[in-house]
């Protein structure tokens, strides 16, 4: 019902289904892309386009926080968006002139775009709606997320049998045009002014470093989503287990797959609607714990029955492990909230784009194995920054103000 009471509002209506289609348009665009690479030069070309695309957000995570808040608006965004147009629109055609080169360049500044776009607009979110409303929005944006990694693949490889690629590209682009209409519409409708430039003494206080220090269990929060997202890169292991342990193949992988995206949507709608307990950065941590465990028993599973009912229960943590962090760090002032989901992309991102160079494959050799240590590796490191989010977190904290963010835990 949260959902439905905040869709009845215009502004967060048209932002959640451009977003929406945005997303889907993402999907679609990622498989194009990737199925191009794959046809045109091999794996090793997809690996670089992984790579390419995952560059970008490190780098703006580590070096581009003065470049970050040039766009903190929501028509600055639109005007993001708006490059992104041209850039998706011309790959197909970057790819016949230029070749891999070209493309990867294309894929450099879609990342780059992506990098000032996603925790911009994670930032502005939570202004749309009153504080108690924040963690049904949150749920309601990652809702969005969750239909896509269904319906995007499929919609793709169902759109390549009757379109050719370069249209594909074409309908991503329009979806990012559409985005880029509403953003620029809600901005001049907007009643906040945009951020002004921080203070140099503030500006020094929302560094990475002097913010992490600042605040060490959202640093541990942060440090355990980088290392379960580096653990958990031994899911991609699936197949190799499927086949070792139960002589199936692709059909299975499919119900596997399906299994976890039913239990992520049934997992959205409840941690976007129920209240969830105090002390969201232990809480986090503890939630990391349990899908660590789920993924090592991954590894065991007896038969394929068990294995869908593990993959749903992995499915339906997801959601509240997004949710929890976003909801806890949009309870930050702007610039703070800005800079913190910046740091956790930069995290992610570089964990992600390690862990795919290695893990998959190493894991793939001894599935079972794979699935048990990266399991309990998570387990150990959530646990770990749980105990430590614990020790840092205050029963009764102050107030949040703009002055005080930067100077208390």
């Amino acid at each position: 019902m949260g959902y439905v009471r905040l869709l009845r509002r215009r502004r967060v209506l048209a932002l959640w289904g451009a977003q929406a289609l945005s997303v889907f348009g993402d999907r679609l665009y990622a498989m194009a892309i990737m199925w191009i690479a794959w046809q045109e030069s091999g794996a090793s070309a997809m690996g670089l386009v992984a790579v390419a695309e995952s560059v970008p957000y490190i780098v703006m995570g580590a070096l581009g926080r003065r470049i970050m808040d040039r766009f903190a608006s929501l028509r600055a965004l639109a005007g993001v968006d708006a490059v992104r147009v041209v850039l998706v629109a011309a790959l197909p055609w970057a790819w016949d002139a230029g070749g891999t080169p070209a493309m990867l360049t294309l894929a450099a500044l879609l990342g780059l775009a992506g990098a000032v776009f996603d925790p911009n607009l994670g930032a502005l979110v939570p202004d749309l709606v009153r504080p108690d409303e924040v963690q049904a929005v949150n749920g309601l944006m990652d809702l969005t997320g969750r239909i896509a990694r269904i319906a995007g693949p499929g919609a793709a490889g169902a759109l390549l049998l009757v379109i050719p690629e370069p249209a594909l590209f074409l309908l991503d682009a329009a979806t990012f045009a559409v985005s880029a209409l509403v953003l620029a519409a809600l901005g001049r409708a907007a009643s906040a002014p945009a951020a002004g430039p921080v203070p140099p003494a503030a500006a020094v206080k929302l560094r990475a470093r002097s913010l992490l220090r600042a605040h060490p269990a959202t640093a541990a929060a942060i440090t355990v989503h980088g290392a379960g997202i580096l653990a958990q890169a031994v899911a991609l292991a699936m197949p190799a287990l499927l086949a070792a342990r139960f002589d199936a193949g692709a059909g299975a992988y499919g119900l596997v797959l399906a299994a976890t995206g039913a239990g992520a949507l049934a997992g959205n709608l409840v941690a976007g609607n129920v209240r969830l307990p105090a002390s969201p950065p232990v809480r986090y941590c503890l939630l990391w714990a349990v899908s660590g465990l789920l993924l090592a028993f991954t590894g065991s599973a007896g038969n394929l029955a068990v294995l869908l009912l593990i993959s749903a229960a992995s499915g339906a943590v997801a959601p509240f492990l997004g949710i929890t962090l976003q909801t806890h760090l949009a309870g930050f002032p702007a610039a703070a909230r800005r800079r913190l989901m910046a740091i956790d992309l930069t995290v992610i991102r570089t964990a992600g784009t390690a862990s795919m160079l290695v893990i998959p494959a190493a894991a793939a050799a001894s599935p079972t194995a794979g699935f048990w240590a990266g399991g309990m590796a998570t387990v150990a490191v959530a646990v770990t920054g749980a105990v430590a989010a614990r020790r840092w977190t205050r029963a009764q904290a102050a107030p949040v103000t703009e002055t005080a963010v930067l100077t208390r835990d």
